[in-house]
């Protein structure tokens, strides 16, 4: 993905998970694709995932909170993917709910 290869090479912004064809030849395309949580639900496929700063997340007693817009949301023990993280770096991949944000996916990095 072009623009998640930007940003992890430069530290930069969000950067978006979902692929609309404008990845098709980008060498972490089938990972990202491949990205599952607990429960099954294929993280890529309705909501774009971002880069979370460390400020941002944090695990207290092997549960996992990250701040998305402002607001600490508590992430679901089945929300979490375990498949080893590619890209290093916190990600989540936020939805809403009246308003507020929910989370479809998390994928911890190295928390330091």
């Amino acid at each position: 993905m072009p623009a998640l290869l930007l940003a992890v090479g430069f530290g930069q912004g969000p950067a978006h998970g979902r692929d609309e064809g404008q990845y098709v030849n980008s060498p972490m395309k089938a990972w990202f694709e491949s990205l599952r949580s607990k429960n099954g639900e294929q993280c890529c496929a309705e909501a774009d995932g971002r880069f979370i700063a460390d400020v941002d997340s944090e695990s207290k007693d092997g549960h996992y909170r990250v701040r998305i817009e402002g607001e600490w949301v508590d992430v679901p023990e089945d929300r979490v993917i375990t498949a080893p993280n590619l890209v290093g770096r916190t990600m989540v991949w936020p939805m809403y709910m009246d308003g507020h944000p929910i989370v479809r996916c998390f994928m911890p990095g190295s928390m330091t």
